[in-house]
């Protein structure tokens, strides 16, 4: 028992790690989201395409309590979602190598905004883990956890 307690706090320790997020940054990012849409471009591949209707929030996780995930990926009950939309249905292959499931690991996806915070103009890195997507015949939805957000 005591042994799975110490496995489970070094990989709280190591998701922990991984989370590397500015919360006020970030907060500012989900504040400017809200009144003026920053254009998003979602890169996959080396091929960039743009990302609609993003919006950014902190939702609960249908999780009582934090938990590793199948062995692979740590939980907590809140996270911070990414949804946006690709009007671009040829991305659906190079999406399928990020997902859990057919990969024994999450594949990052880096999408990329500029903002203006105190007349500074900031370039962020999203990078996310797609959690699920919706597909039509003209676009797919997208559905991620935010990891790690980096600004320059």
């Amino acid at each position: 028992m005591g042994r799975y307690l110490w496995k489970d706090s070094i990989e709280l320790s190591i998701f922990l790690s991984l989370l590397s997020v500015d919360l006020s940054l970030l907060k500012f990012l989900i504040v400017t989201n809200e009144k003026n849409l920053p254009v998003y471009v979602l890169h996959l591949n080396d091929i960039s395409y743009p990302l609609v209707d993003v919006s950014v929030t902190n939702s609960p996780i249908p999780l009582t309590s934090p938990t590793t995930r199948g062995g692979v990926y740590f939980s907590d009950t809140f996270a911070y979602k990414i949804k946006g939309v690709v009007d671009d249905v040829s991305i659906i292959p190079a999406l399928s190598k990020t997902m859990l499931g057919p990969n024994v690991e999450f594949g990052e996806i880096k999408i990329t905004a500029k903002i203006e915070r105190d007349n500074k103009k900031i370039n962020l890195s999203l990078f996310a883990n797609l959690i699920n997507s919706v597909q039509n015949l003209s676009k797919i939805e997208l559905n991620m956890i935010l990891i790690r957000l980096e600004s320059s």
